[in-house]
């Protein structure tokens, strides 16, 4: 089952675009690392057991950082939310009123990628505060040796409702198929629920079939549906949203999408944080509005946020049905050339179709491709994503290591039929020798290994090098034919076995 990350496209909680650098740098000066620190505007629900957050820290350069100090400014909060250290912490000390400082008593490793968890505090309605009250939360960031930086966060106060998604929803479909699925959510509490968000994290094969103007979209992905009127305490709610299943799904498998249901205030603070960062939340529909049932006219709720967010998540599980399966084959070459001669094949795995394959899932490739080098000849170079093998194992230390009798090599985490993903070898002709034969073999022993291949009689091609019958390089000797294709690069690979992130330098092309 392709069980993606749950709301990946929330681009994680690193590094935000409103980042606040430190002061300059005298001319001639050594510069050293910057420091950056985003705190996110956050709703606080009135009653609930308080919300536990904290700002976002990077550098603009790999940092060993000494004490690191955040200090929490709520000045401006008085009368709306207080902030507090989470118990058993012992962190932080206050100076003055309303004002928190928290030093780390150790070294922290701080990156352009960004840090979030590192200095949370509790934020919790104040007593007597009043749903739509708000207020400023400064934060400051600082370590030794480098000069602080501080940025702001609108905190406001929300009336407290507690809304719960339903139990998982089983459909099944075909390949192509359009089908409707229907999660629902409840109000779970004794407040009205004056409008819900519902947010989507789909499998890539998930489709909208309607573009809902209420709904937001990126590509070919919904990202959130918006509802207006009200959710009555103890009722239960639920939408139709049209889906198509991609005609080139895998059959039989398994798809997967989530849900997660916001207050509408709380979404209104994702989108701001999304755009404070440069990434759009999506673009409206055009097709009409996709309703809850249950839900009454539509009007303007006071501000809300839920007192129990753990049970506000559920899933969709899409059982594909039919037959519709992936054929990998094996792809080898030819070359010819004298003693002496340099020459190059192109070698890896092709998809014969019908169904694409896709395992982003899992972050693994596609399959192995073991690479076995032709007698008489030498591996002078060898692909990054190729790893020697020693002693019966892989040699992760060594991606692209030359002259060594056999390779795995990692494919992409995709591959769409009549796409192939090909390497390029280059070899030393040390002796010329007639039909000198290697291998290239897909789904072997090696993990990972894609096991619903339906034809593993092409598992195995040859590279062979001065073929008797003629013939030179660049010519698959798999039994697919050749096309003209377009080739695409600059991809990046998670080694899953490896550990590593390899630059990738394969040819991506499609066969006709």
């Amino acid at each position: 089952m392709h069980v993606k990350n749950a709301l990946r496209w929330l681009a994680g909680l690193g590094v935000a675009g409103a980042w606040v650098a430190a002061t300059a740098i005298p001319a001639g000066a050594a510069a050293p690392a910057e420091l950056a620190v985003y705190v996110a505007d956050t709703t606080v629900a009135i009653g609930g057991p308080g919300l536990v957050d904290g700002p976002t820290v990077a550098a603009s350069e790999s940092v060993v950082l000494h004490e690191p100090t955040m200090t929490f400014d709520a000045t401006d909060l008085a009368g709306v939310v207080d902030v507090a250290e989470p118990d058993g912490f012992g962190d932080c000390t206050s100076p003055s009123a309303r004002v928190l400082v928290c030093t780390k008593p150790y070294e922290v490793s701080l990156d352009e990628g960004g840090l979030r968890g590192l200095f949370d505090v509790v934020l919790e309605a104040a007593p007597g505060a009043e749903a739509g009250d708000s207020g400023k939360l400064k934060v400051t960031f600082g370590a030794q040796g480098l000069a602080p930086v501080s940025h702001e966060g609108t905190v406001r106060v929300g009336d407290g409702v507690d809304v719960a998604a339903g139990p998982d929803v089983k459909l099944s479909a075909a390949p192509g198929q359009a089908f409707t699925a229907s999660p629902r959510v409840a109000n779970v509490g004794e407040t009205a629920v004056e409008g819900v968000t519902v947010l989507f994290e789909n499998d890539e094969e998930l489709h909208p079939g309607t573009r809902y103007s209420n709904c937001r979209y990126s590509g070919d992905d919904v990202r959130s549906c918006t509802f207006g009127g009200t959710l009555r305490p103890g009722a239960t709610y639920a939408g139709a949203f049209a889906f198509v299943l991609d005609p080139a799904n895998v059959a039989p498998s398994d798809e997967l999408a989530s849900v997660r249901w916001l207050t509408n205030a709380e979404y209104e603070d994702l989108v701001a944080y999304l755009e404070d960062r440069g990434v759009s939340p999506g673009e409206p529909g055009t097709e009409g509005e996709v309703a809850l049932t249950e839900v009454a006219g539509v009007e303007a709720g006071r501000v809300q946020a839920d007192i129990d967010p753990f049970d506000n998540s559920s899933l969709l599980e899409i059982t594909v049905t039919g037959q519709h399966g992936v054929d990998l084959a094996a792809v080898g070459d030819t070359a010819a050339g004298a003693a002496g001669d340099t020459v190059a094949v192109e070698v890896g795995v092709v998809n014969n179709g019908p169904a694409d394959l896709d395992t982003n899932g899992s972050g693994e490739p596609v399959t192995s491709v073991r690479v076995a080098i032709p007698t008489g000849t030498t591996a002078v170079a060898a692909p990054a994503e190729c790893f020697p093998l020693k002693g019966g194992g892989m040699d992760p230390d060594h991606p692209g290591e030359p002259g060594a009798r056999d390779y795995l090599c990692l494919p992409a985490i995709s591959l769409a039929a009549g796409e192939a993903d090909l390497v390029t070898f280059q070899l030393r002709i040390d002796e010329v020798l007639a039909d000198a034969t290697g291998t290239v073999t897909i789904n072997g022993e090696d993990a990972p290994t894609f096991e619903r291949d339906t034809d593993p009689a092409n598992d195995t091609a040859k590279i062979v090098v001065n073929p008797s019958g003629g013939g030179g390089g660049g010519l698959p000797v798999t039994g697919a034919a050749t096309g003209a294709a377009a080739a695409a690069g600059g991809l990046l690979l998670a080694a899953g076995v490896a550990g590593y992130v390899i630059a990738r330098r394969r040819r991506l092309r499609f066969i006709a």
